[in-house]
């Protein structure tokens, strides 16, 4: 599905959809102490009901479906939940392609929502009602991020440099640590109980970081063909001249834990 929004990209569109493949090939690359800030919170284990908004191709269910939460992933994309649901061939796991904004689940339905790499996506004003209506009382939102730092990784700031020749426009440039930010509109029906940022190293290949990079929003989901094609060239050639075969990229994971006041 095509999406275009003034705030992303300058209003440039985009669709998750035509870069799903690589998606789920290279983009499953949260290192274990993402996941484990989650546990630490007691969120997403056994005993809870856990609905994955902007599940993408199903990473977080995928990831986490071990420490015996039941899981429920909703996206926009078609193409996404076709790539979740074959990633989770085993798993029980339920996907529905559906816009985060017109989600329709019974009242006081999950424990926890959870929200990764896609929350400034939303129509907030919709969004934090309909959350709200069906987190149980003292239930969570559970926002989570991960990014790489251009400023302080030589490597990842020569890829983003490409990435912009190609989409001048795209709005995913130049990344600092910073806390998630969270809407004034949540404040009304939730209180934040817990932020927390930090840095991260993610190890990847010449390939790997390619295709992560290619996967992004600012290539793969919004270039042509074409212009993907003549992209590829040009960063797998500054690949083989300036990384190494393998290295680490410098990224930082960031955490926000919003709870419903019922």
């Amino acid at each position: 599905m095509e999406i275009s929004d003034s705030r992303i990209d300058g209003g440039k569109s985009f669709d998750w959809g035509k870069t799903s493949v690589d998606y789920a090939r290279f983009r499953d690359i949260y290192p274990e102490e993402f996941y484990r800030k989650i546990i630490n919170r007691g969120l997403c284990v056994k005993g809870q009901n856990v609905l994955d908004v902007g599940t993408g191709t199903g990473v977080l269910p995928r990831n986490m479906y071990a420490y015996g939460a039941k899981w429920t992933g909703t996206d926009i994309s078609e193409n996404q939940i076709k790539q979740a649901k074959l990633l989770s061939n085993g798993k029980d796991i339920a996907y529905y392609t559906v816009a985060t904004e017109d989600i329709h689940f019974q009242d006081e339905s999950f424990d926890v929502i959870t929200a990764c790499q896609c929350f400034f996506y939303f129509d907030h004003e919709k969004t934090s009602l309909n959350f709200f209506r069906m987190l149980k009382p003292g239930g969570r939102i559970l926002v989570l991020y991960m990014a790489w730092l251009p400023h302080e990784d030589k490597i990842a700031k020569a890829s983003e440099e490409l990435i912009l020749k190609y989409s001048p426009t795209w709005s995913g440039a130049g990344e600092t640590m910073h806390p998630i930010l969270i809407p004034d509109c949540y404040r009304e029906k939730f209180e934040i109980v817990y932020q927390e940022e930090y840095p991260l190293k993610v190890h990847f290949t010449r390939e790997t970081w390619n295709g992560r990079i290619k996967a992004c929003r600012g290539v793969g989901a919004s270039l042509t063909e074409e212009e993907i094609s003549r992209w590829e060239q040009e960063h797998t050639k500054l690949l083989s001249e300036t990384a190494p075969a393998e290295f680490d990229i410098l990224h930082y994971g960031a955490i926000a834990e919003l709870k419903a006041i019922k």
